[in-house]
């Protein structure tokens, strides 16, 4: 649920800055309409989500005094690789939105960064007040790691060379637990760990001297992943009497090319839109992985 929620936030911030690109920035009362409409949909975005999601999910579970909970570890820290993604591309579309209402370059890079971990950090408390969880020093960690490398490179280079990415494949894990998994194709996007890989998407141009010829849209990306889990900390031999097979917790790192689709010059509006919509995704390309179970792999595609 609460990463159903995250995930909305994501999707939510994309409208604002994206349809910057079809409007003209002529007037001081147009930058106030805008700063009203990011300053409403920002407000509105954040009261309605998190009050939806303590009604939906907290007030369900026992309450109990504020305490931390120690869960590094579990899915083999998927969860906290996940937290520093979401935290960066909330902290990216923030900054986005800002600038498209006319905010300054620091304004927008502190305050539109720093979206991703206000929001997390609310949901941590409403953690740390809950019996069943507790707030989490890792995940506040992994939430402050993604939204610092999307303002650290705002401040130092202006731009973003290095960009936090994701990428998706289907398992059969969730057949065994589809409650904790998964029980269709949306939910085992956001449940299912053995299936998501978090990228590093590093741009090669922008490192190179001006004069570079070389293409300034090609990536190098580094990724982590993990497979075999069907439990949080271990997997579990039986469900309900119901024996599960042994299947090996291998953690997976790999390396692969990419494309930054915003660095793609086009004077179309919409190919700017959609160029902005899937910069947080990792395109297929040829991929070489190494796990401590097969050594290297080389997959032809991998997504």
């Amino acid at each position: 649920m609460r990463k159903i929620v995250l995930s909305i936030l994501i999707l939510s911030w994309i409208g604002l800055p994206l349809v910057s690109q079809t409007l003209q920035q002529d007037s001081l009362n147009f930058f106030k309409k805008r700063k009203k409409i990011v300053a409403y949909s920002a407000g509105g975005i954040y009261i309605t989500s998190v009050s939806w999601l303590y009604t939906a999910w907290y007030m369900n579970y026992k309450q109990s005094p504020f305490h931390l909970k120690n869960d590094m570890g579990e899915w083999m820290n998927m969860d906290k690789f996940s937290h520093a993604h979401n935290a960066y591309q909330n902290g990216n579309y923030g900054y986005w939105a800002l600038r498209w209402a006319g905010a300054n370059r620091k304004t927008a890079i502190w305050f539109g960064g720093s979206w991703g971990l206000i929001y997390a950090t609310t949901i941590e408390i409403f953690d740390g007040l809950s019996a069943e969880w507790g707030f989490s020093i890792g995940d506040m960690m992994a939430n402050t790691a993604g939204a610092s490398l999307f303002i650290g490179q705002q401040l130092l280079w202006g731009e973003q060379r290095v960009r936090s990415k994701f990428s998706y494949h289907t398992t059969h894990f969730p057949y065994y637990r589809p409650d904790l998994l998964g029980s269709n194709w949306a939910q085992r996007l956001l449940k299912d760990y053995n299936g998501h890989t978090y990228w590093l998407s590093a741009n090669i141009y922008s490192f190179l001297p001006k004069q570079s010829k070389f293409p300034p849209w090609i990536n190098l990306a580094v990724g982590y992943g993990a497979t075999g889990m069907i439990g949080g900390y271990s997997n579990p031999s039986e469900i309900d009497g119901n024996p599960l097979p042994f299947f090996d917790r291998t953690a997976q790192f790999y390396l692969s090319a990419d494309i930054d689709w915003t660095r793609i010059k086009t004077k179309s509006h919409f190919l700017h839109f959609l160029f902005k919509l899937f910069s947080f995704v990792k395109l297929p390309f040829p991929t070489l992985e190494y796990n401590n179970k097969q050594g290297l792999v080389f997959h032809p595609v991998y997504f």
